[in-house]
């Protein structure tokens, strides 16, 4: 499985899914431009002694990572989406994206992919935008180890 984080900004978020990435043997790419610095100590004290186990993939741009990552089977986690997470059979070497935590995925992002963007259902108010990324991404994770009995985890 894979995790792409769109621009993060928050080094927190990116150190807790750091942290999720490597107890689950996922990747973890990151595109750019980041909010923060990778040495930032917020960012590792968050990842805590994970980093070694982690496989990170950085990149420049969006087309950096498509060039690099080409035939891959892209999900978009969005709240403009229509399917829920758990209506979809994801495939075993998924990728799933998330945008930055103030903006989201740009609109030409959405539009190159509009078949394979879900949402995590969640209260319709206008102060309850999303949940924080990083939960996000470990309910999504975890429904995508789940459908293939969790590989290489006890």
């Amino acid at each position: 499985m894979n995790i792409v984080l769109y621009q993060p900004e928050i080094p927190q978020n990116t150190g807790n899914i750091a942290r999720t990435c490597a107890i689950t043997q996922t990747t973890l790419h990151l595109i750019k431009p980041l909010g923060f610095s990778l040495d930032e100590k917020h960012l590792k004290r968050a990842g805590l002694d994970y980093w070694d186990l982690l496989d990170l993939h950085i990149y420049e741009s969006f087309e950096d990572f498509t060039e690099k990552n080409k035939n891959i089977k892209l999900y978009l986690l969005t709240t403009k989406a229509e399917k829920f997470y758990d209506a979809i059979e994801f495939d075993k070497n998924a990728y799933f994206m998330f945008g930055k935590e103030t903006a989201g995925l740009p609109s030409e992002i959405h539009k190159a992919y509009p078949e394979t963007r879900f949402r995590i259902p969640m209260r319709n108010h206008e102060r309850a935008r999303s949940l924080n990324l990083s939960n996000a991404v470990n309910i999504v994770l975890f429904e995508a180890l789940r459908q293939h009995n969790f590989p290489g985890l006890v």
